[in-house]
């Protein structure tokens, strides 16, 4: 009987070994050229720890880095921004097109240049909407925006024209320096509000952003400024690799006053040679199909340069 039980033990084990080595036989083999291509991307792709810059700055005040703390916040940020390279891309792209036309509006109102960075980090220069109903490229709220002197409704939101919703901001930004003694504290203030910093700064007998407790948001938000600005005012050292054809560019306008309702904007744009798409996307406060300016009021339509899209062909 134990001879019986031997030679059964001993056939099930030659029959599973031959499942193995038939199974082994069977399956497919990777490519030569795939394994290579694997290998490489593994040895190609790594992720490295990012050495802290010195002397970061923003609009010329030093970032307190030496503070533990402050590091750590400051580290996180560039972390964050050069390893999401897709939408560093693009904010490549986007701020070759769109620092032009708010740099010298900056300059004019006399607000740092490092100012622009603020409204990559609200809205990644897009004509953004957020929960809060903030809009545009400087998120500006409604009843902010008209108490700078903006219209809106819905005919017409100003908050979407570029070039004025930068000049309220410039405005906004002076007047938070005036009160609050610094341009870090402007920026901090453009988050929360110049009265919730001010409370801040009294409450925790502080006179710096960077030794305020503050909110996730508010508490990230110069830091993330900072980032931004070190990397894009350097590219190649956060391995962005880009030619001047990739990036984006601003297409020439002329602008057509404009002191009448108009009455549809596909009969306009007729006149100007361009489409409604095309109309929209070089004026995007005007916000339906017709204007109804019944004050007589004189509002500026820009019109692109012919030659700069082809119509009726989709390119």
């Amino acid at each position: 009987m134990k001879m019986i039980r031997k030679i059964l033990v001993f056939l099930g084990v030659l029959f599973t070994f031959s499942i193995l080595v038939n199974a082994t036989q069977e399956a497919p083999q990777k490519p030569v050229a795939q394994e290579n291509l694997e290998t490489k991307l593994i040895n190609d792709y790594n992720v490295y720890a990012i050495p802290m810059p010195d002397n970061l700055n923003f609009a010329g005040e030093l970032v307190p880095i030496q503070n533990p703390d402050i590091r750590e916040r400051m580290d996180r940020e560039l972390l964050v921004n050069t390893y999401w390279q897709s939408n560093g891309l693009l904010l490549f792209k986007r701020a070759n097109k769109y620092f032009p036309v708010i740099e010298p509006i900056l300059r004019e109102h006399g607000v740092p240049e490092d100012f622009k960075y603020l409204a990559v980090i609200e809205s990644s220069l897009t004509q953004a909407v957020s929960p809060a109903r903030a809009t545009g490229f400087w998120q500006i709220l409604k009843g902010t925006a008209k108490e700078y002197g903006l219209e809106v409704n819905q005919n017409v939101d100003e908050r979407y024209h570029i070039e004025k919703s930068t000049e309220v901001a410039c405005r906004y930004l002076k007047s938070a320096k005036e009160k609050l003694g610094s341009w870090t504290l402007a920026a901090a203030a453009y988050n929360a509000g110049r009265a919730g910093i001010l409370r801040q700064l009294d409450r925790q007998d502080a006179s710096s952003y960077y030794d305020l407790l503050l909110g996730e948001e508010t508490g990230r938000y110069v830091f993330r400024i900072v980032a931004v600005k070190e990397i894009l005012s350097n590219p190649k050292k956060y391995g962005f690799n880009f030619k001047d054809e990739d990036l984006y560019k601003h297409i020439p306008t002329f602008n057509v006053l404009v002191d009448e309702p108009i009455t549809d904007f596909n009969e306009f744009v007729k006149i100007h040679d361009i489409n409604y798409k095309i109309l929209k996307l070089h004026n995007p406060w005007l916000r339906e199909t017709h204007l109804n300016n019944t004050s007589g009021k004189e509002y500026i339509i820009k019109i692109p340069r012919e030659g700069y899209y082809n119509l009726g062909t989709g390119q």
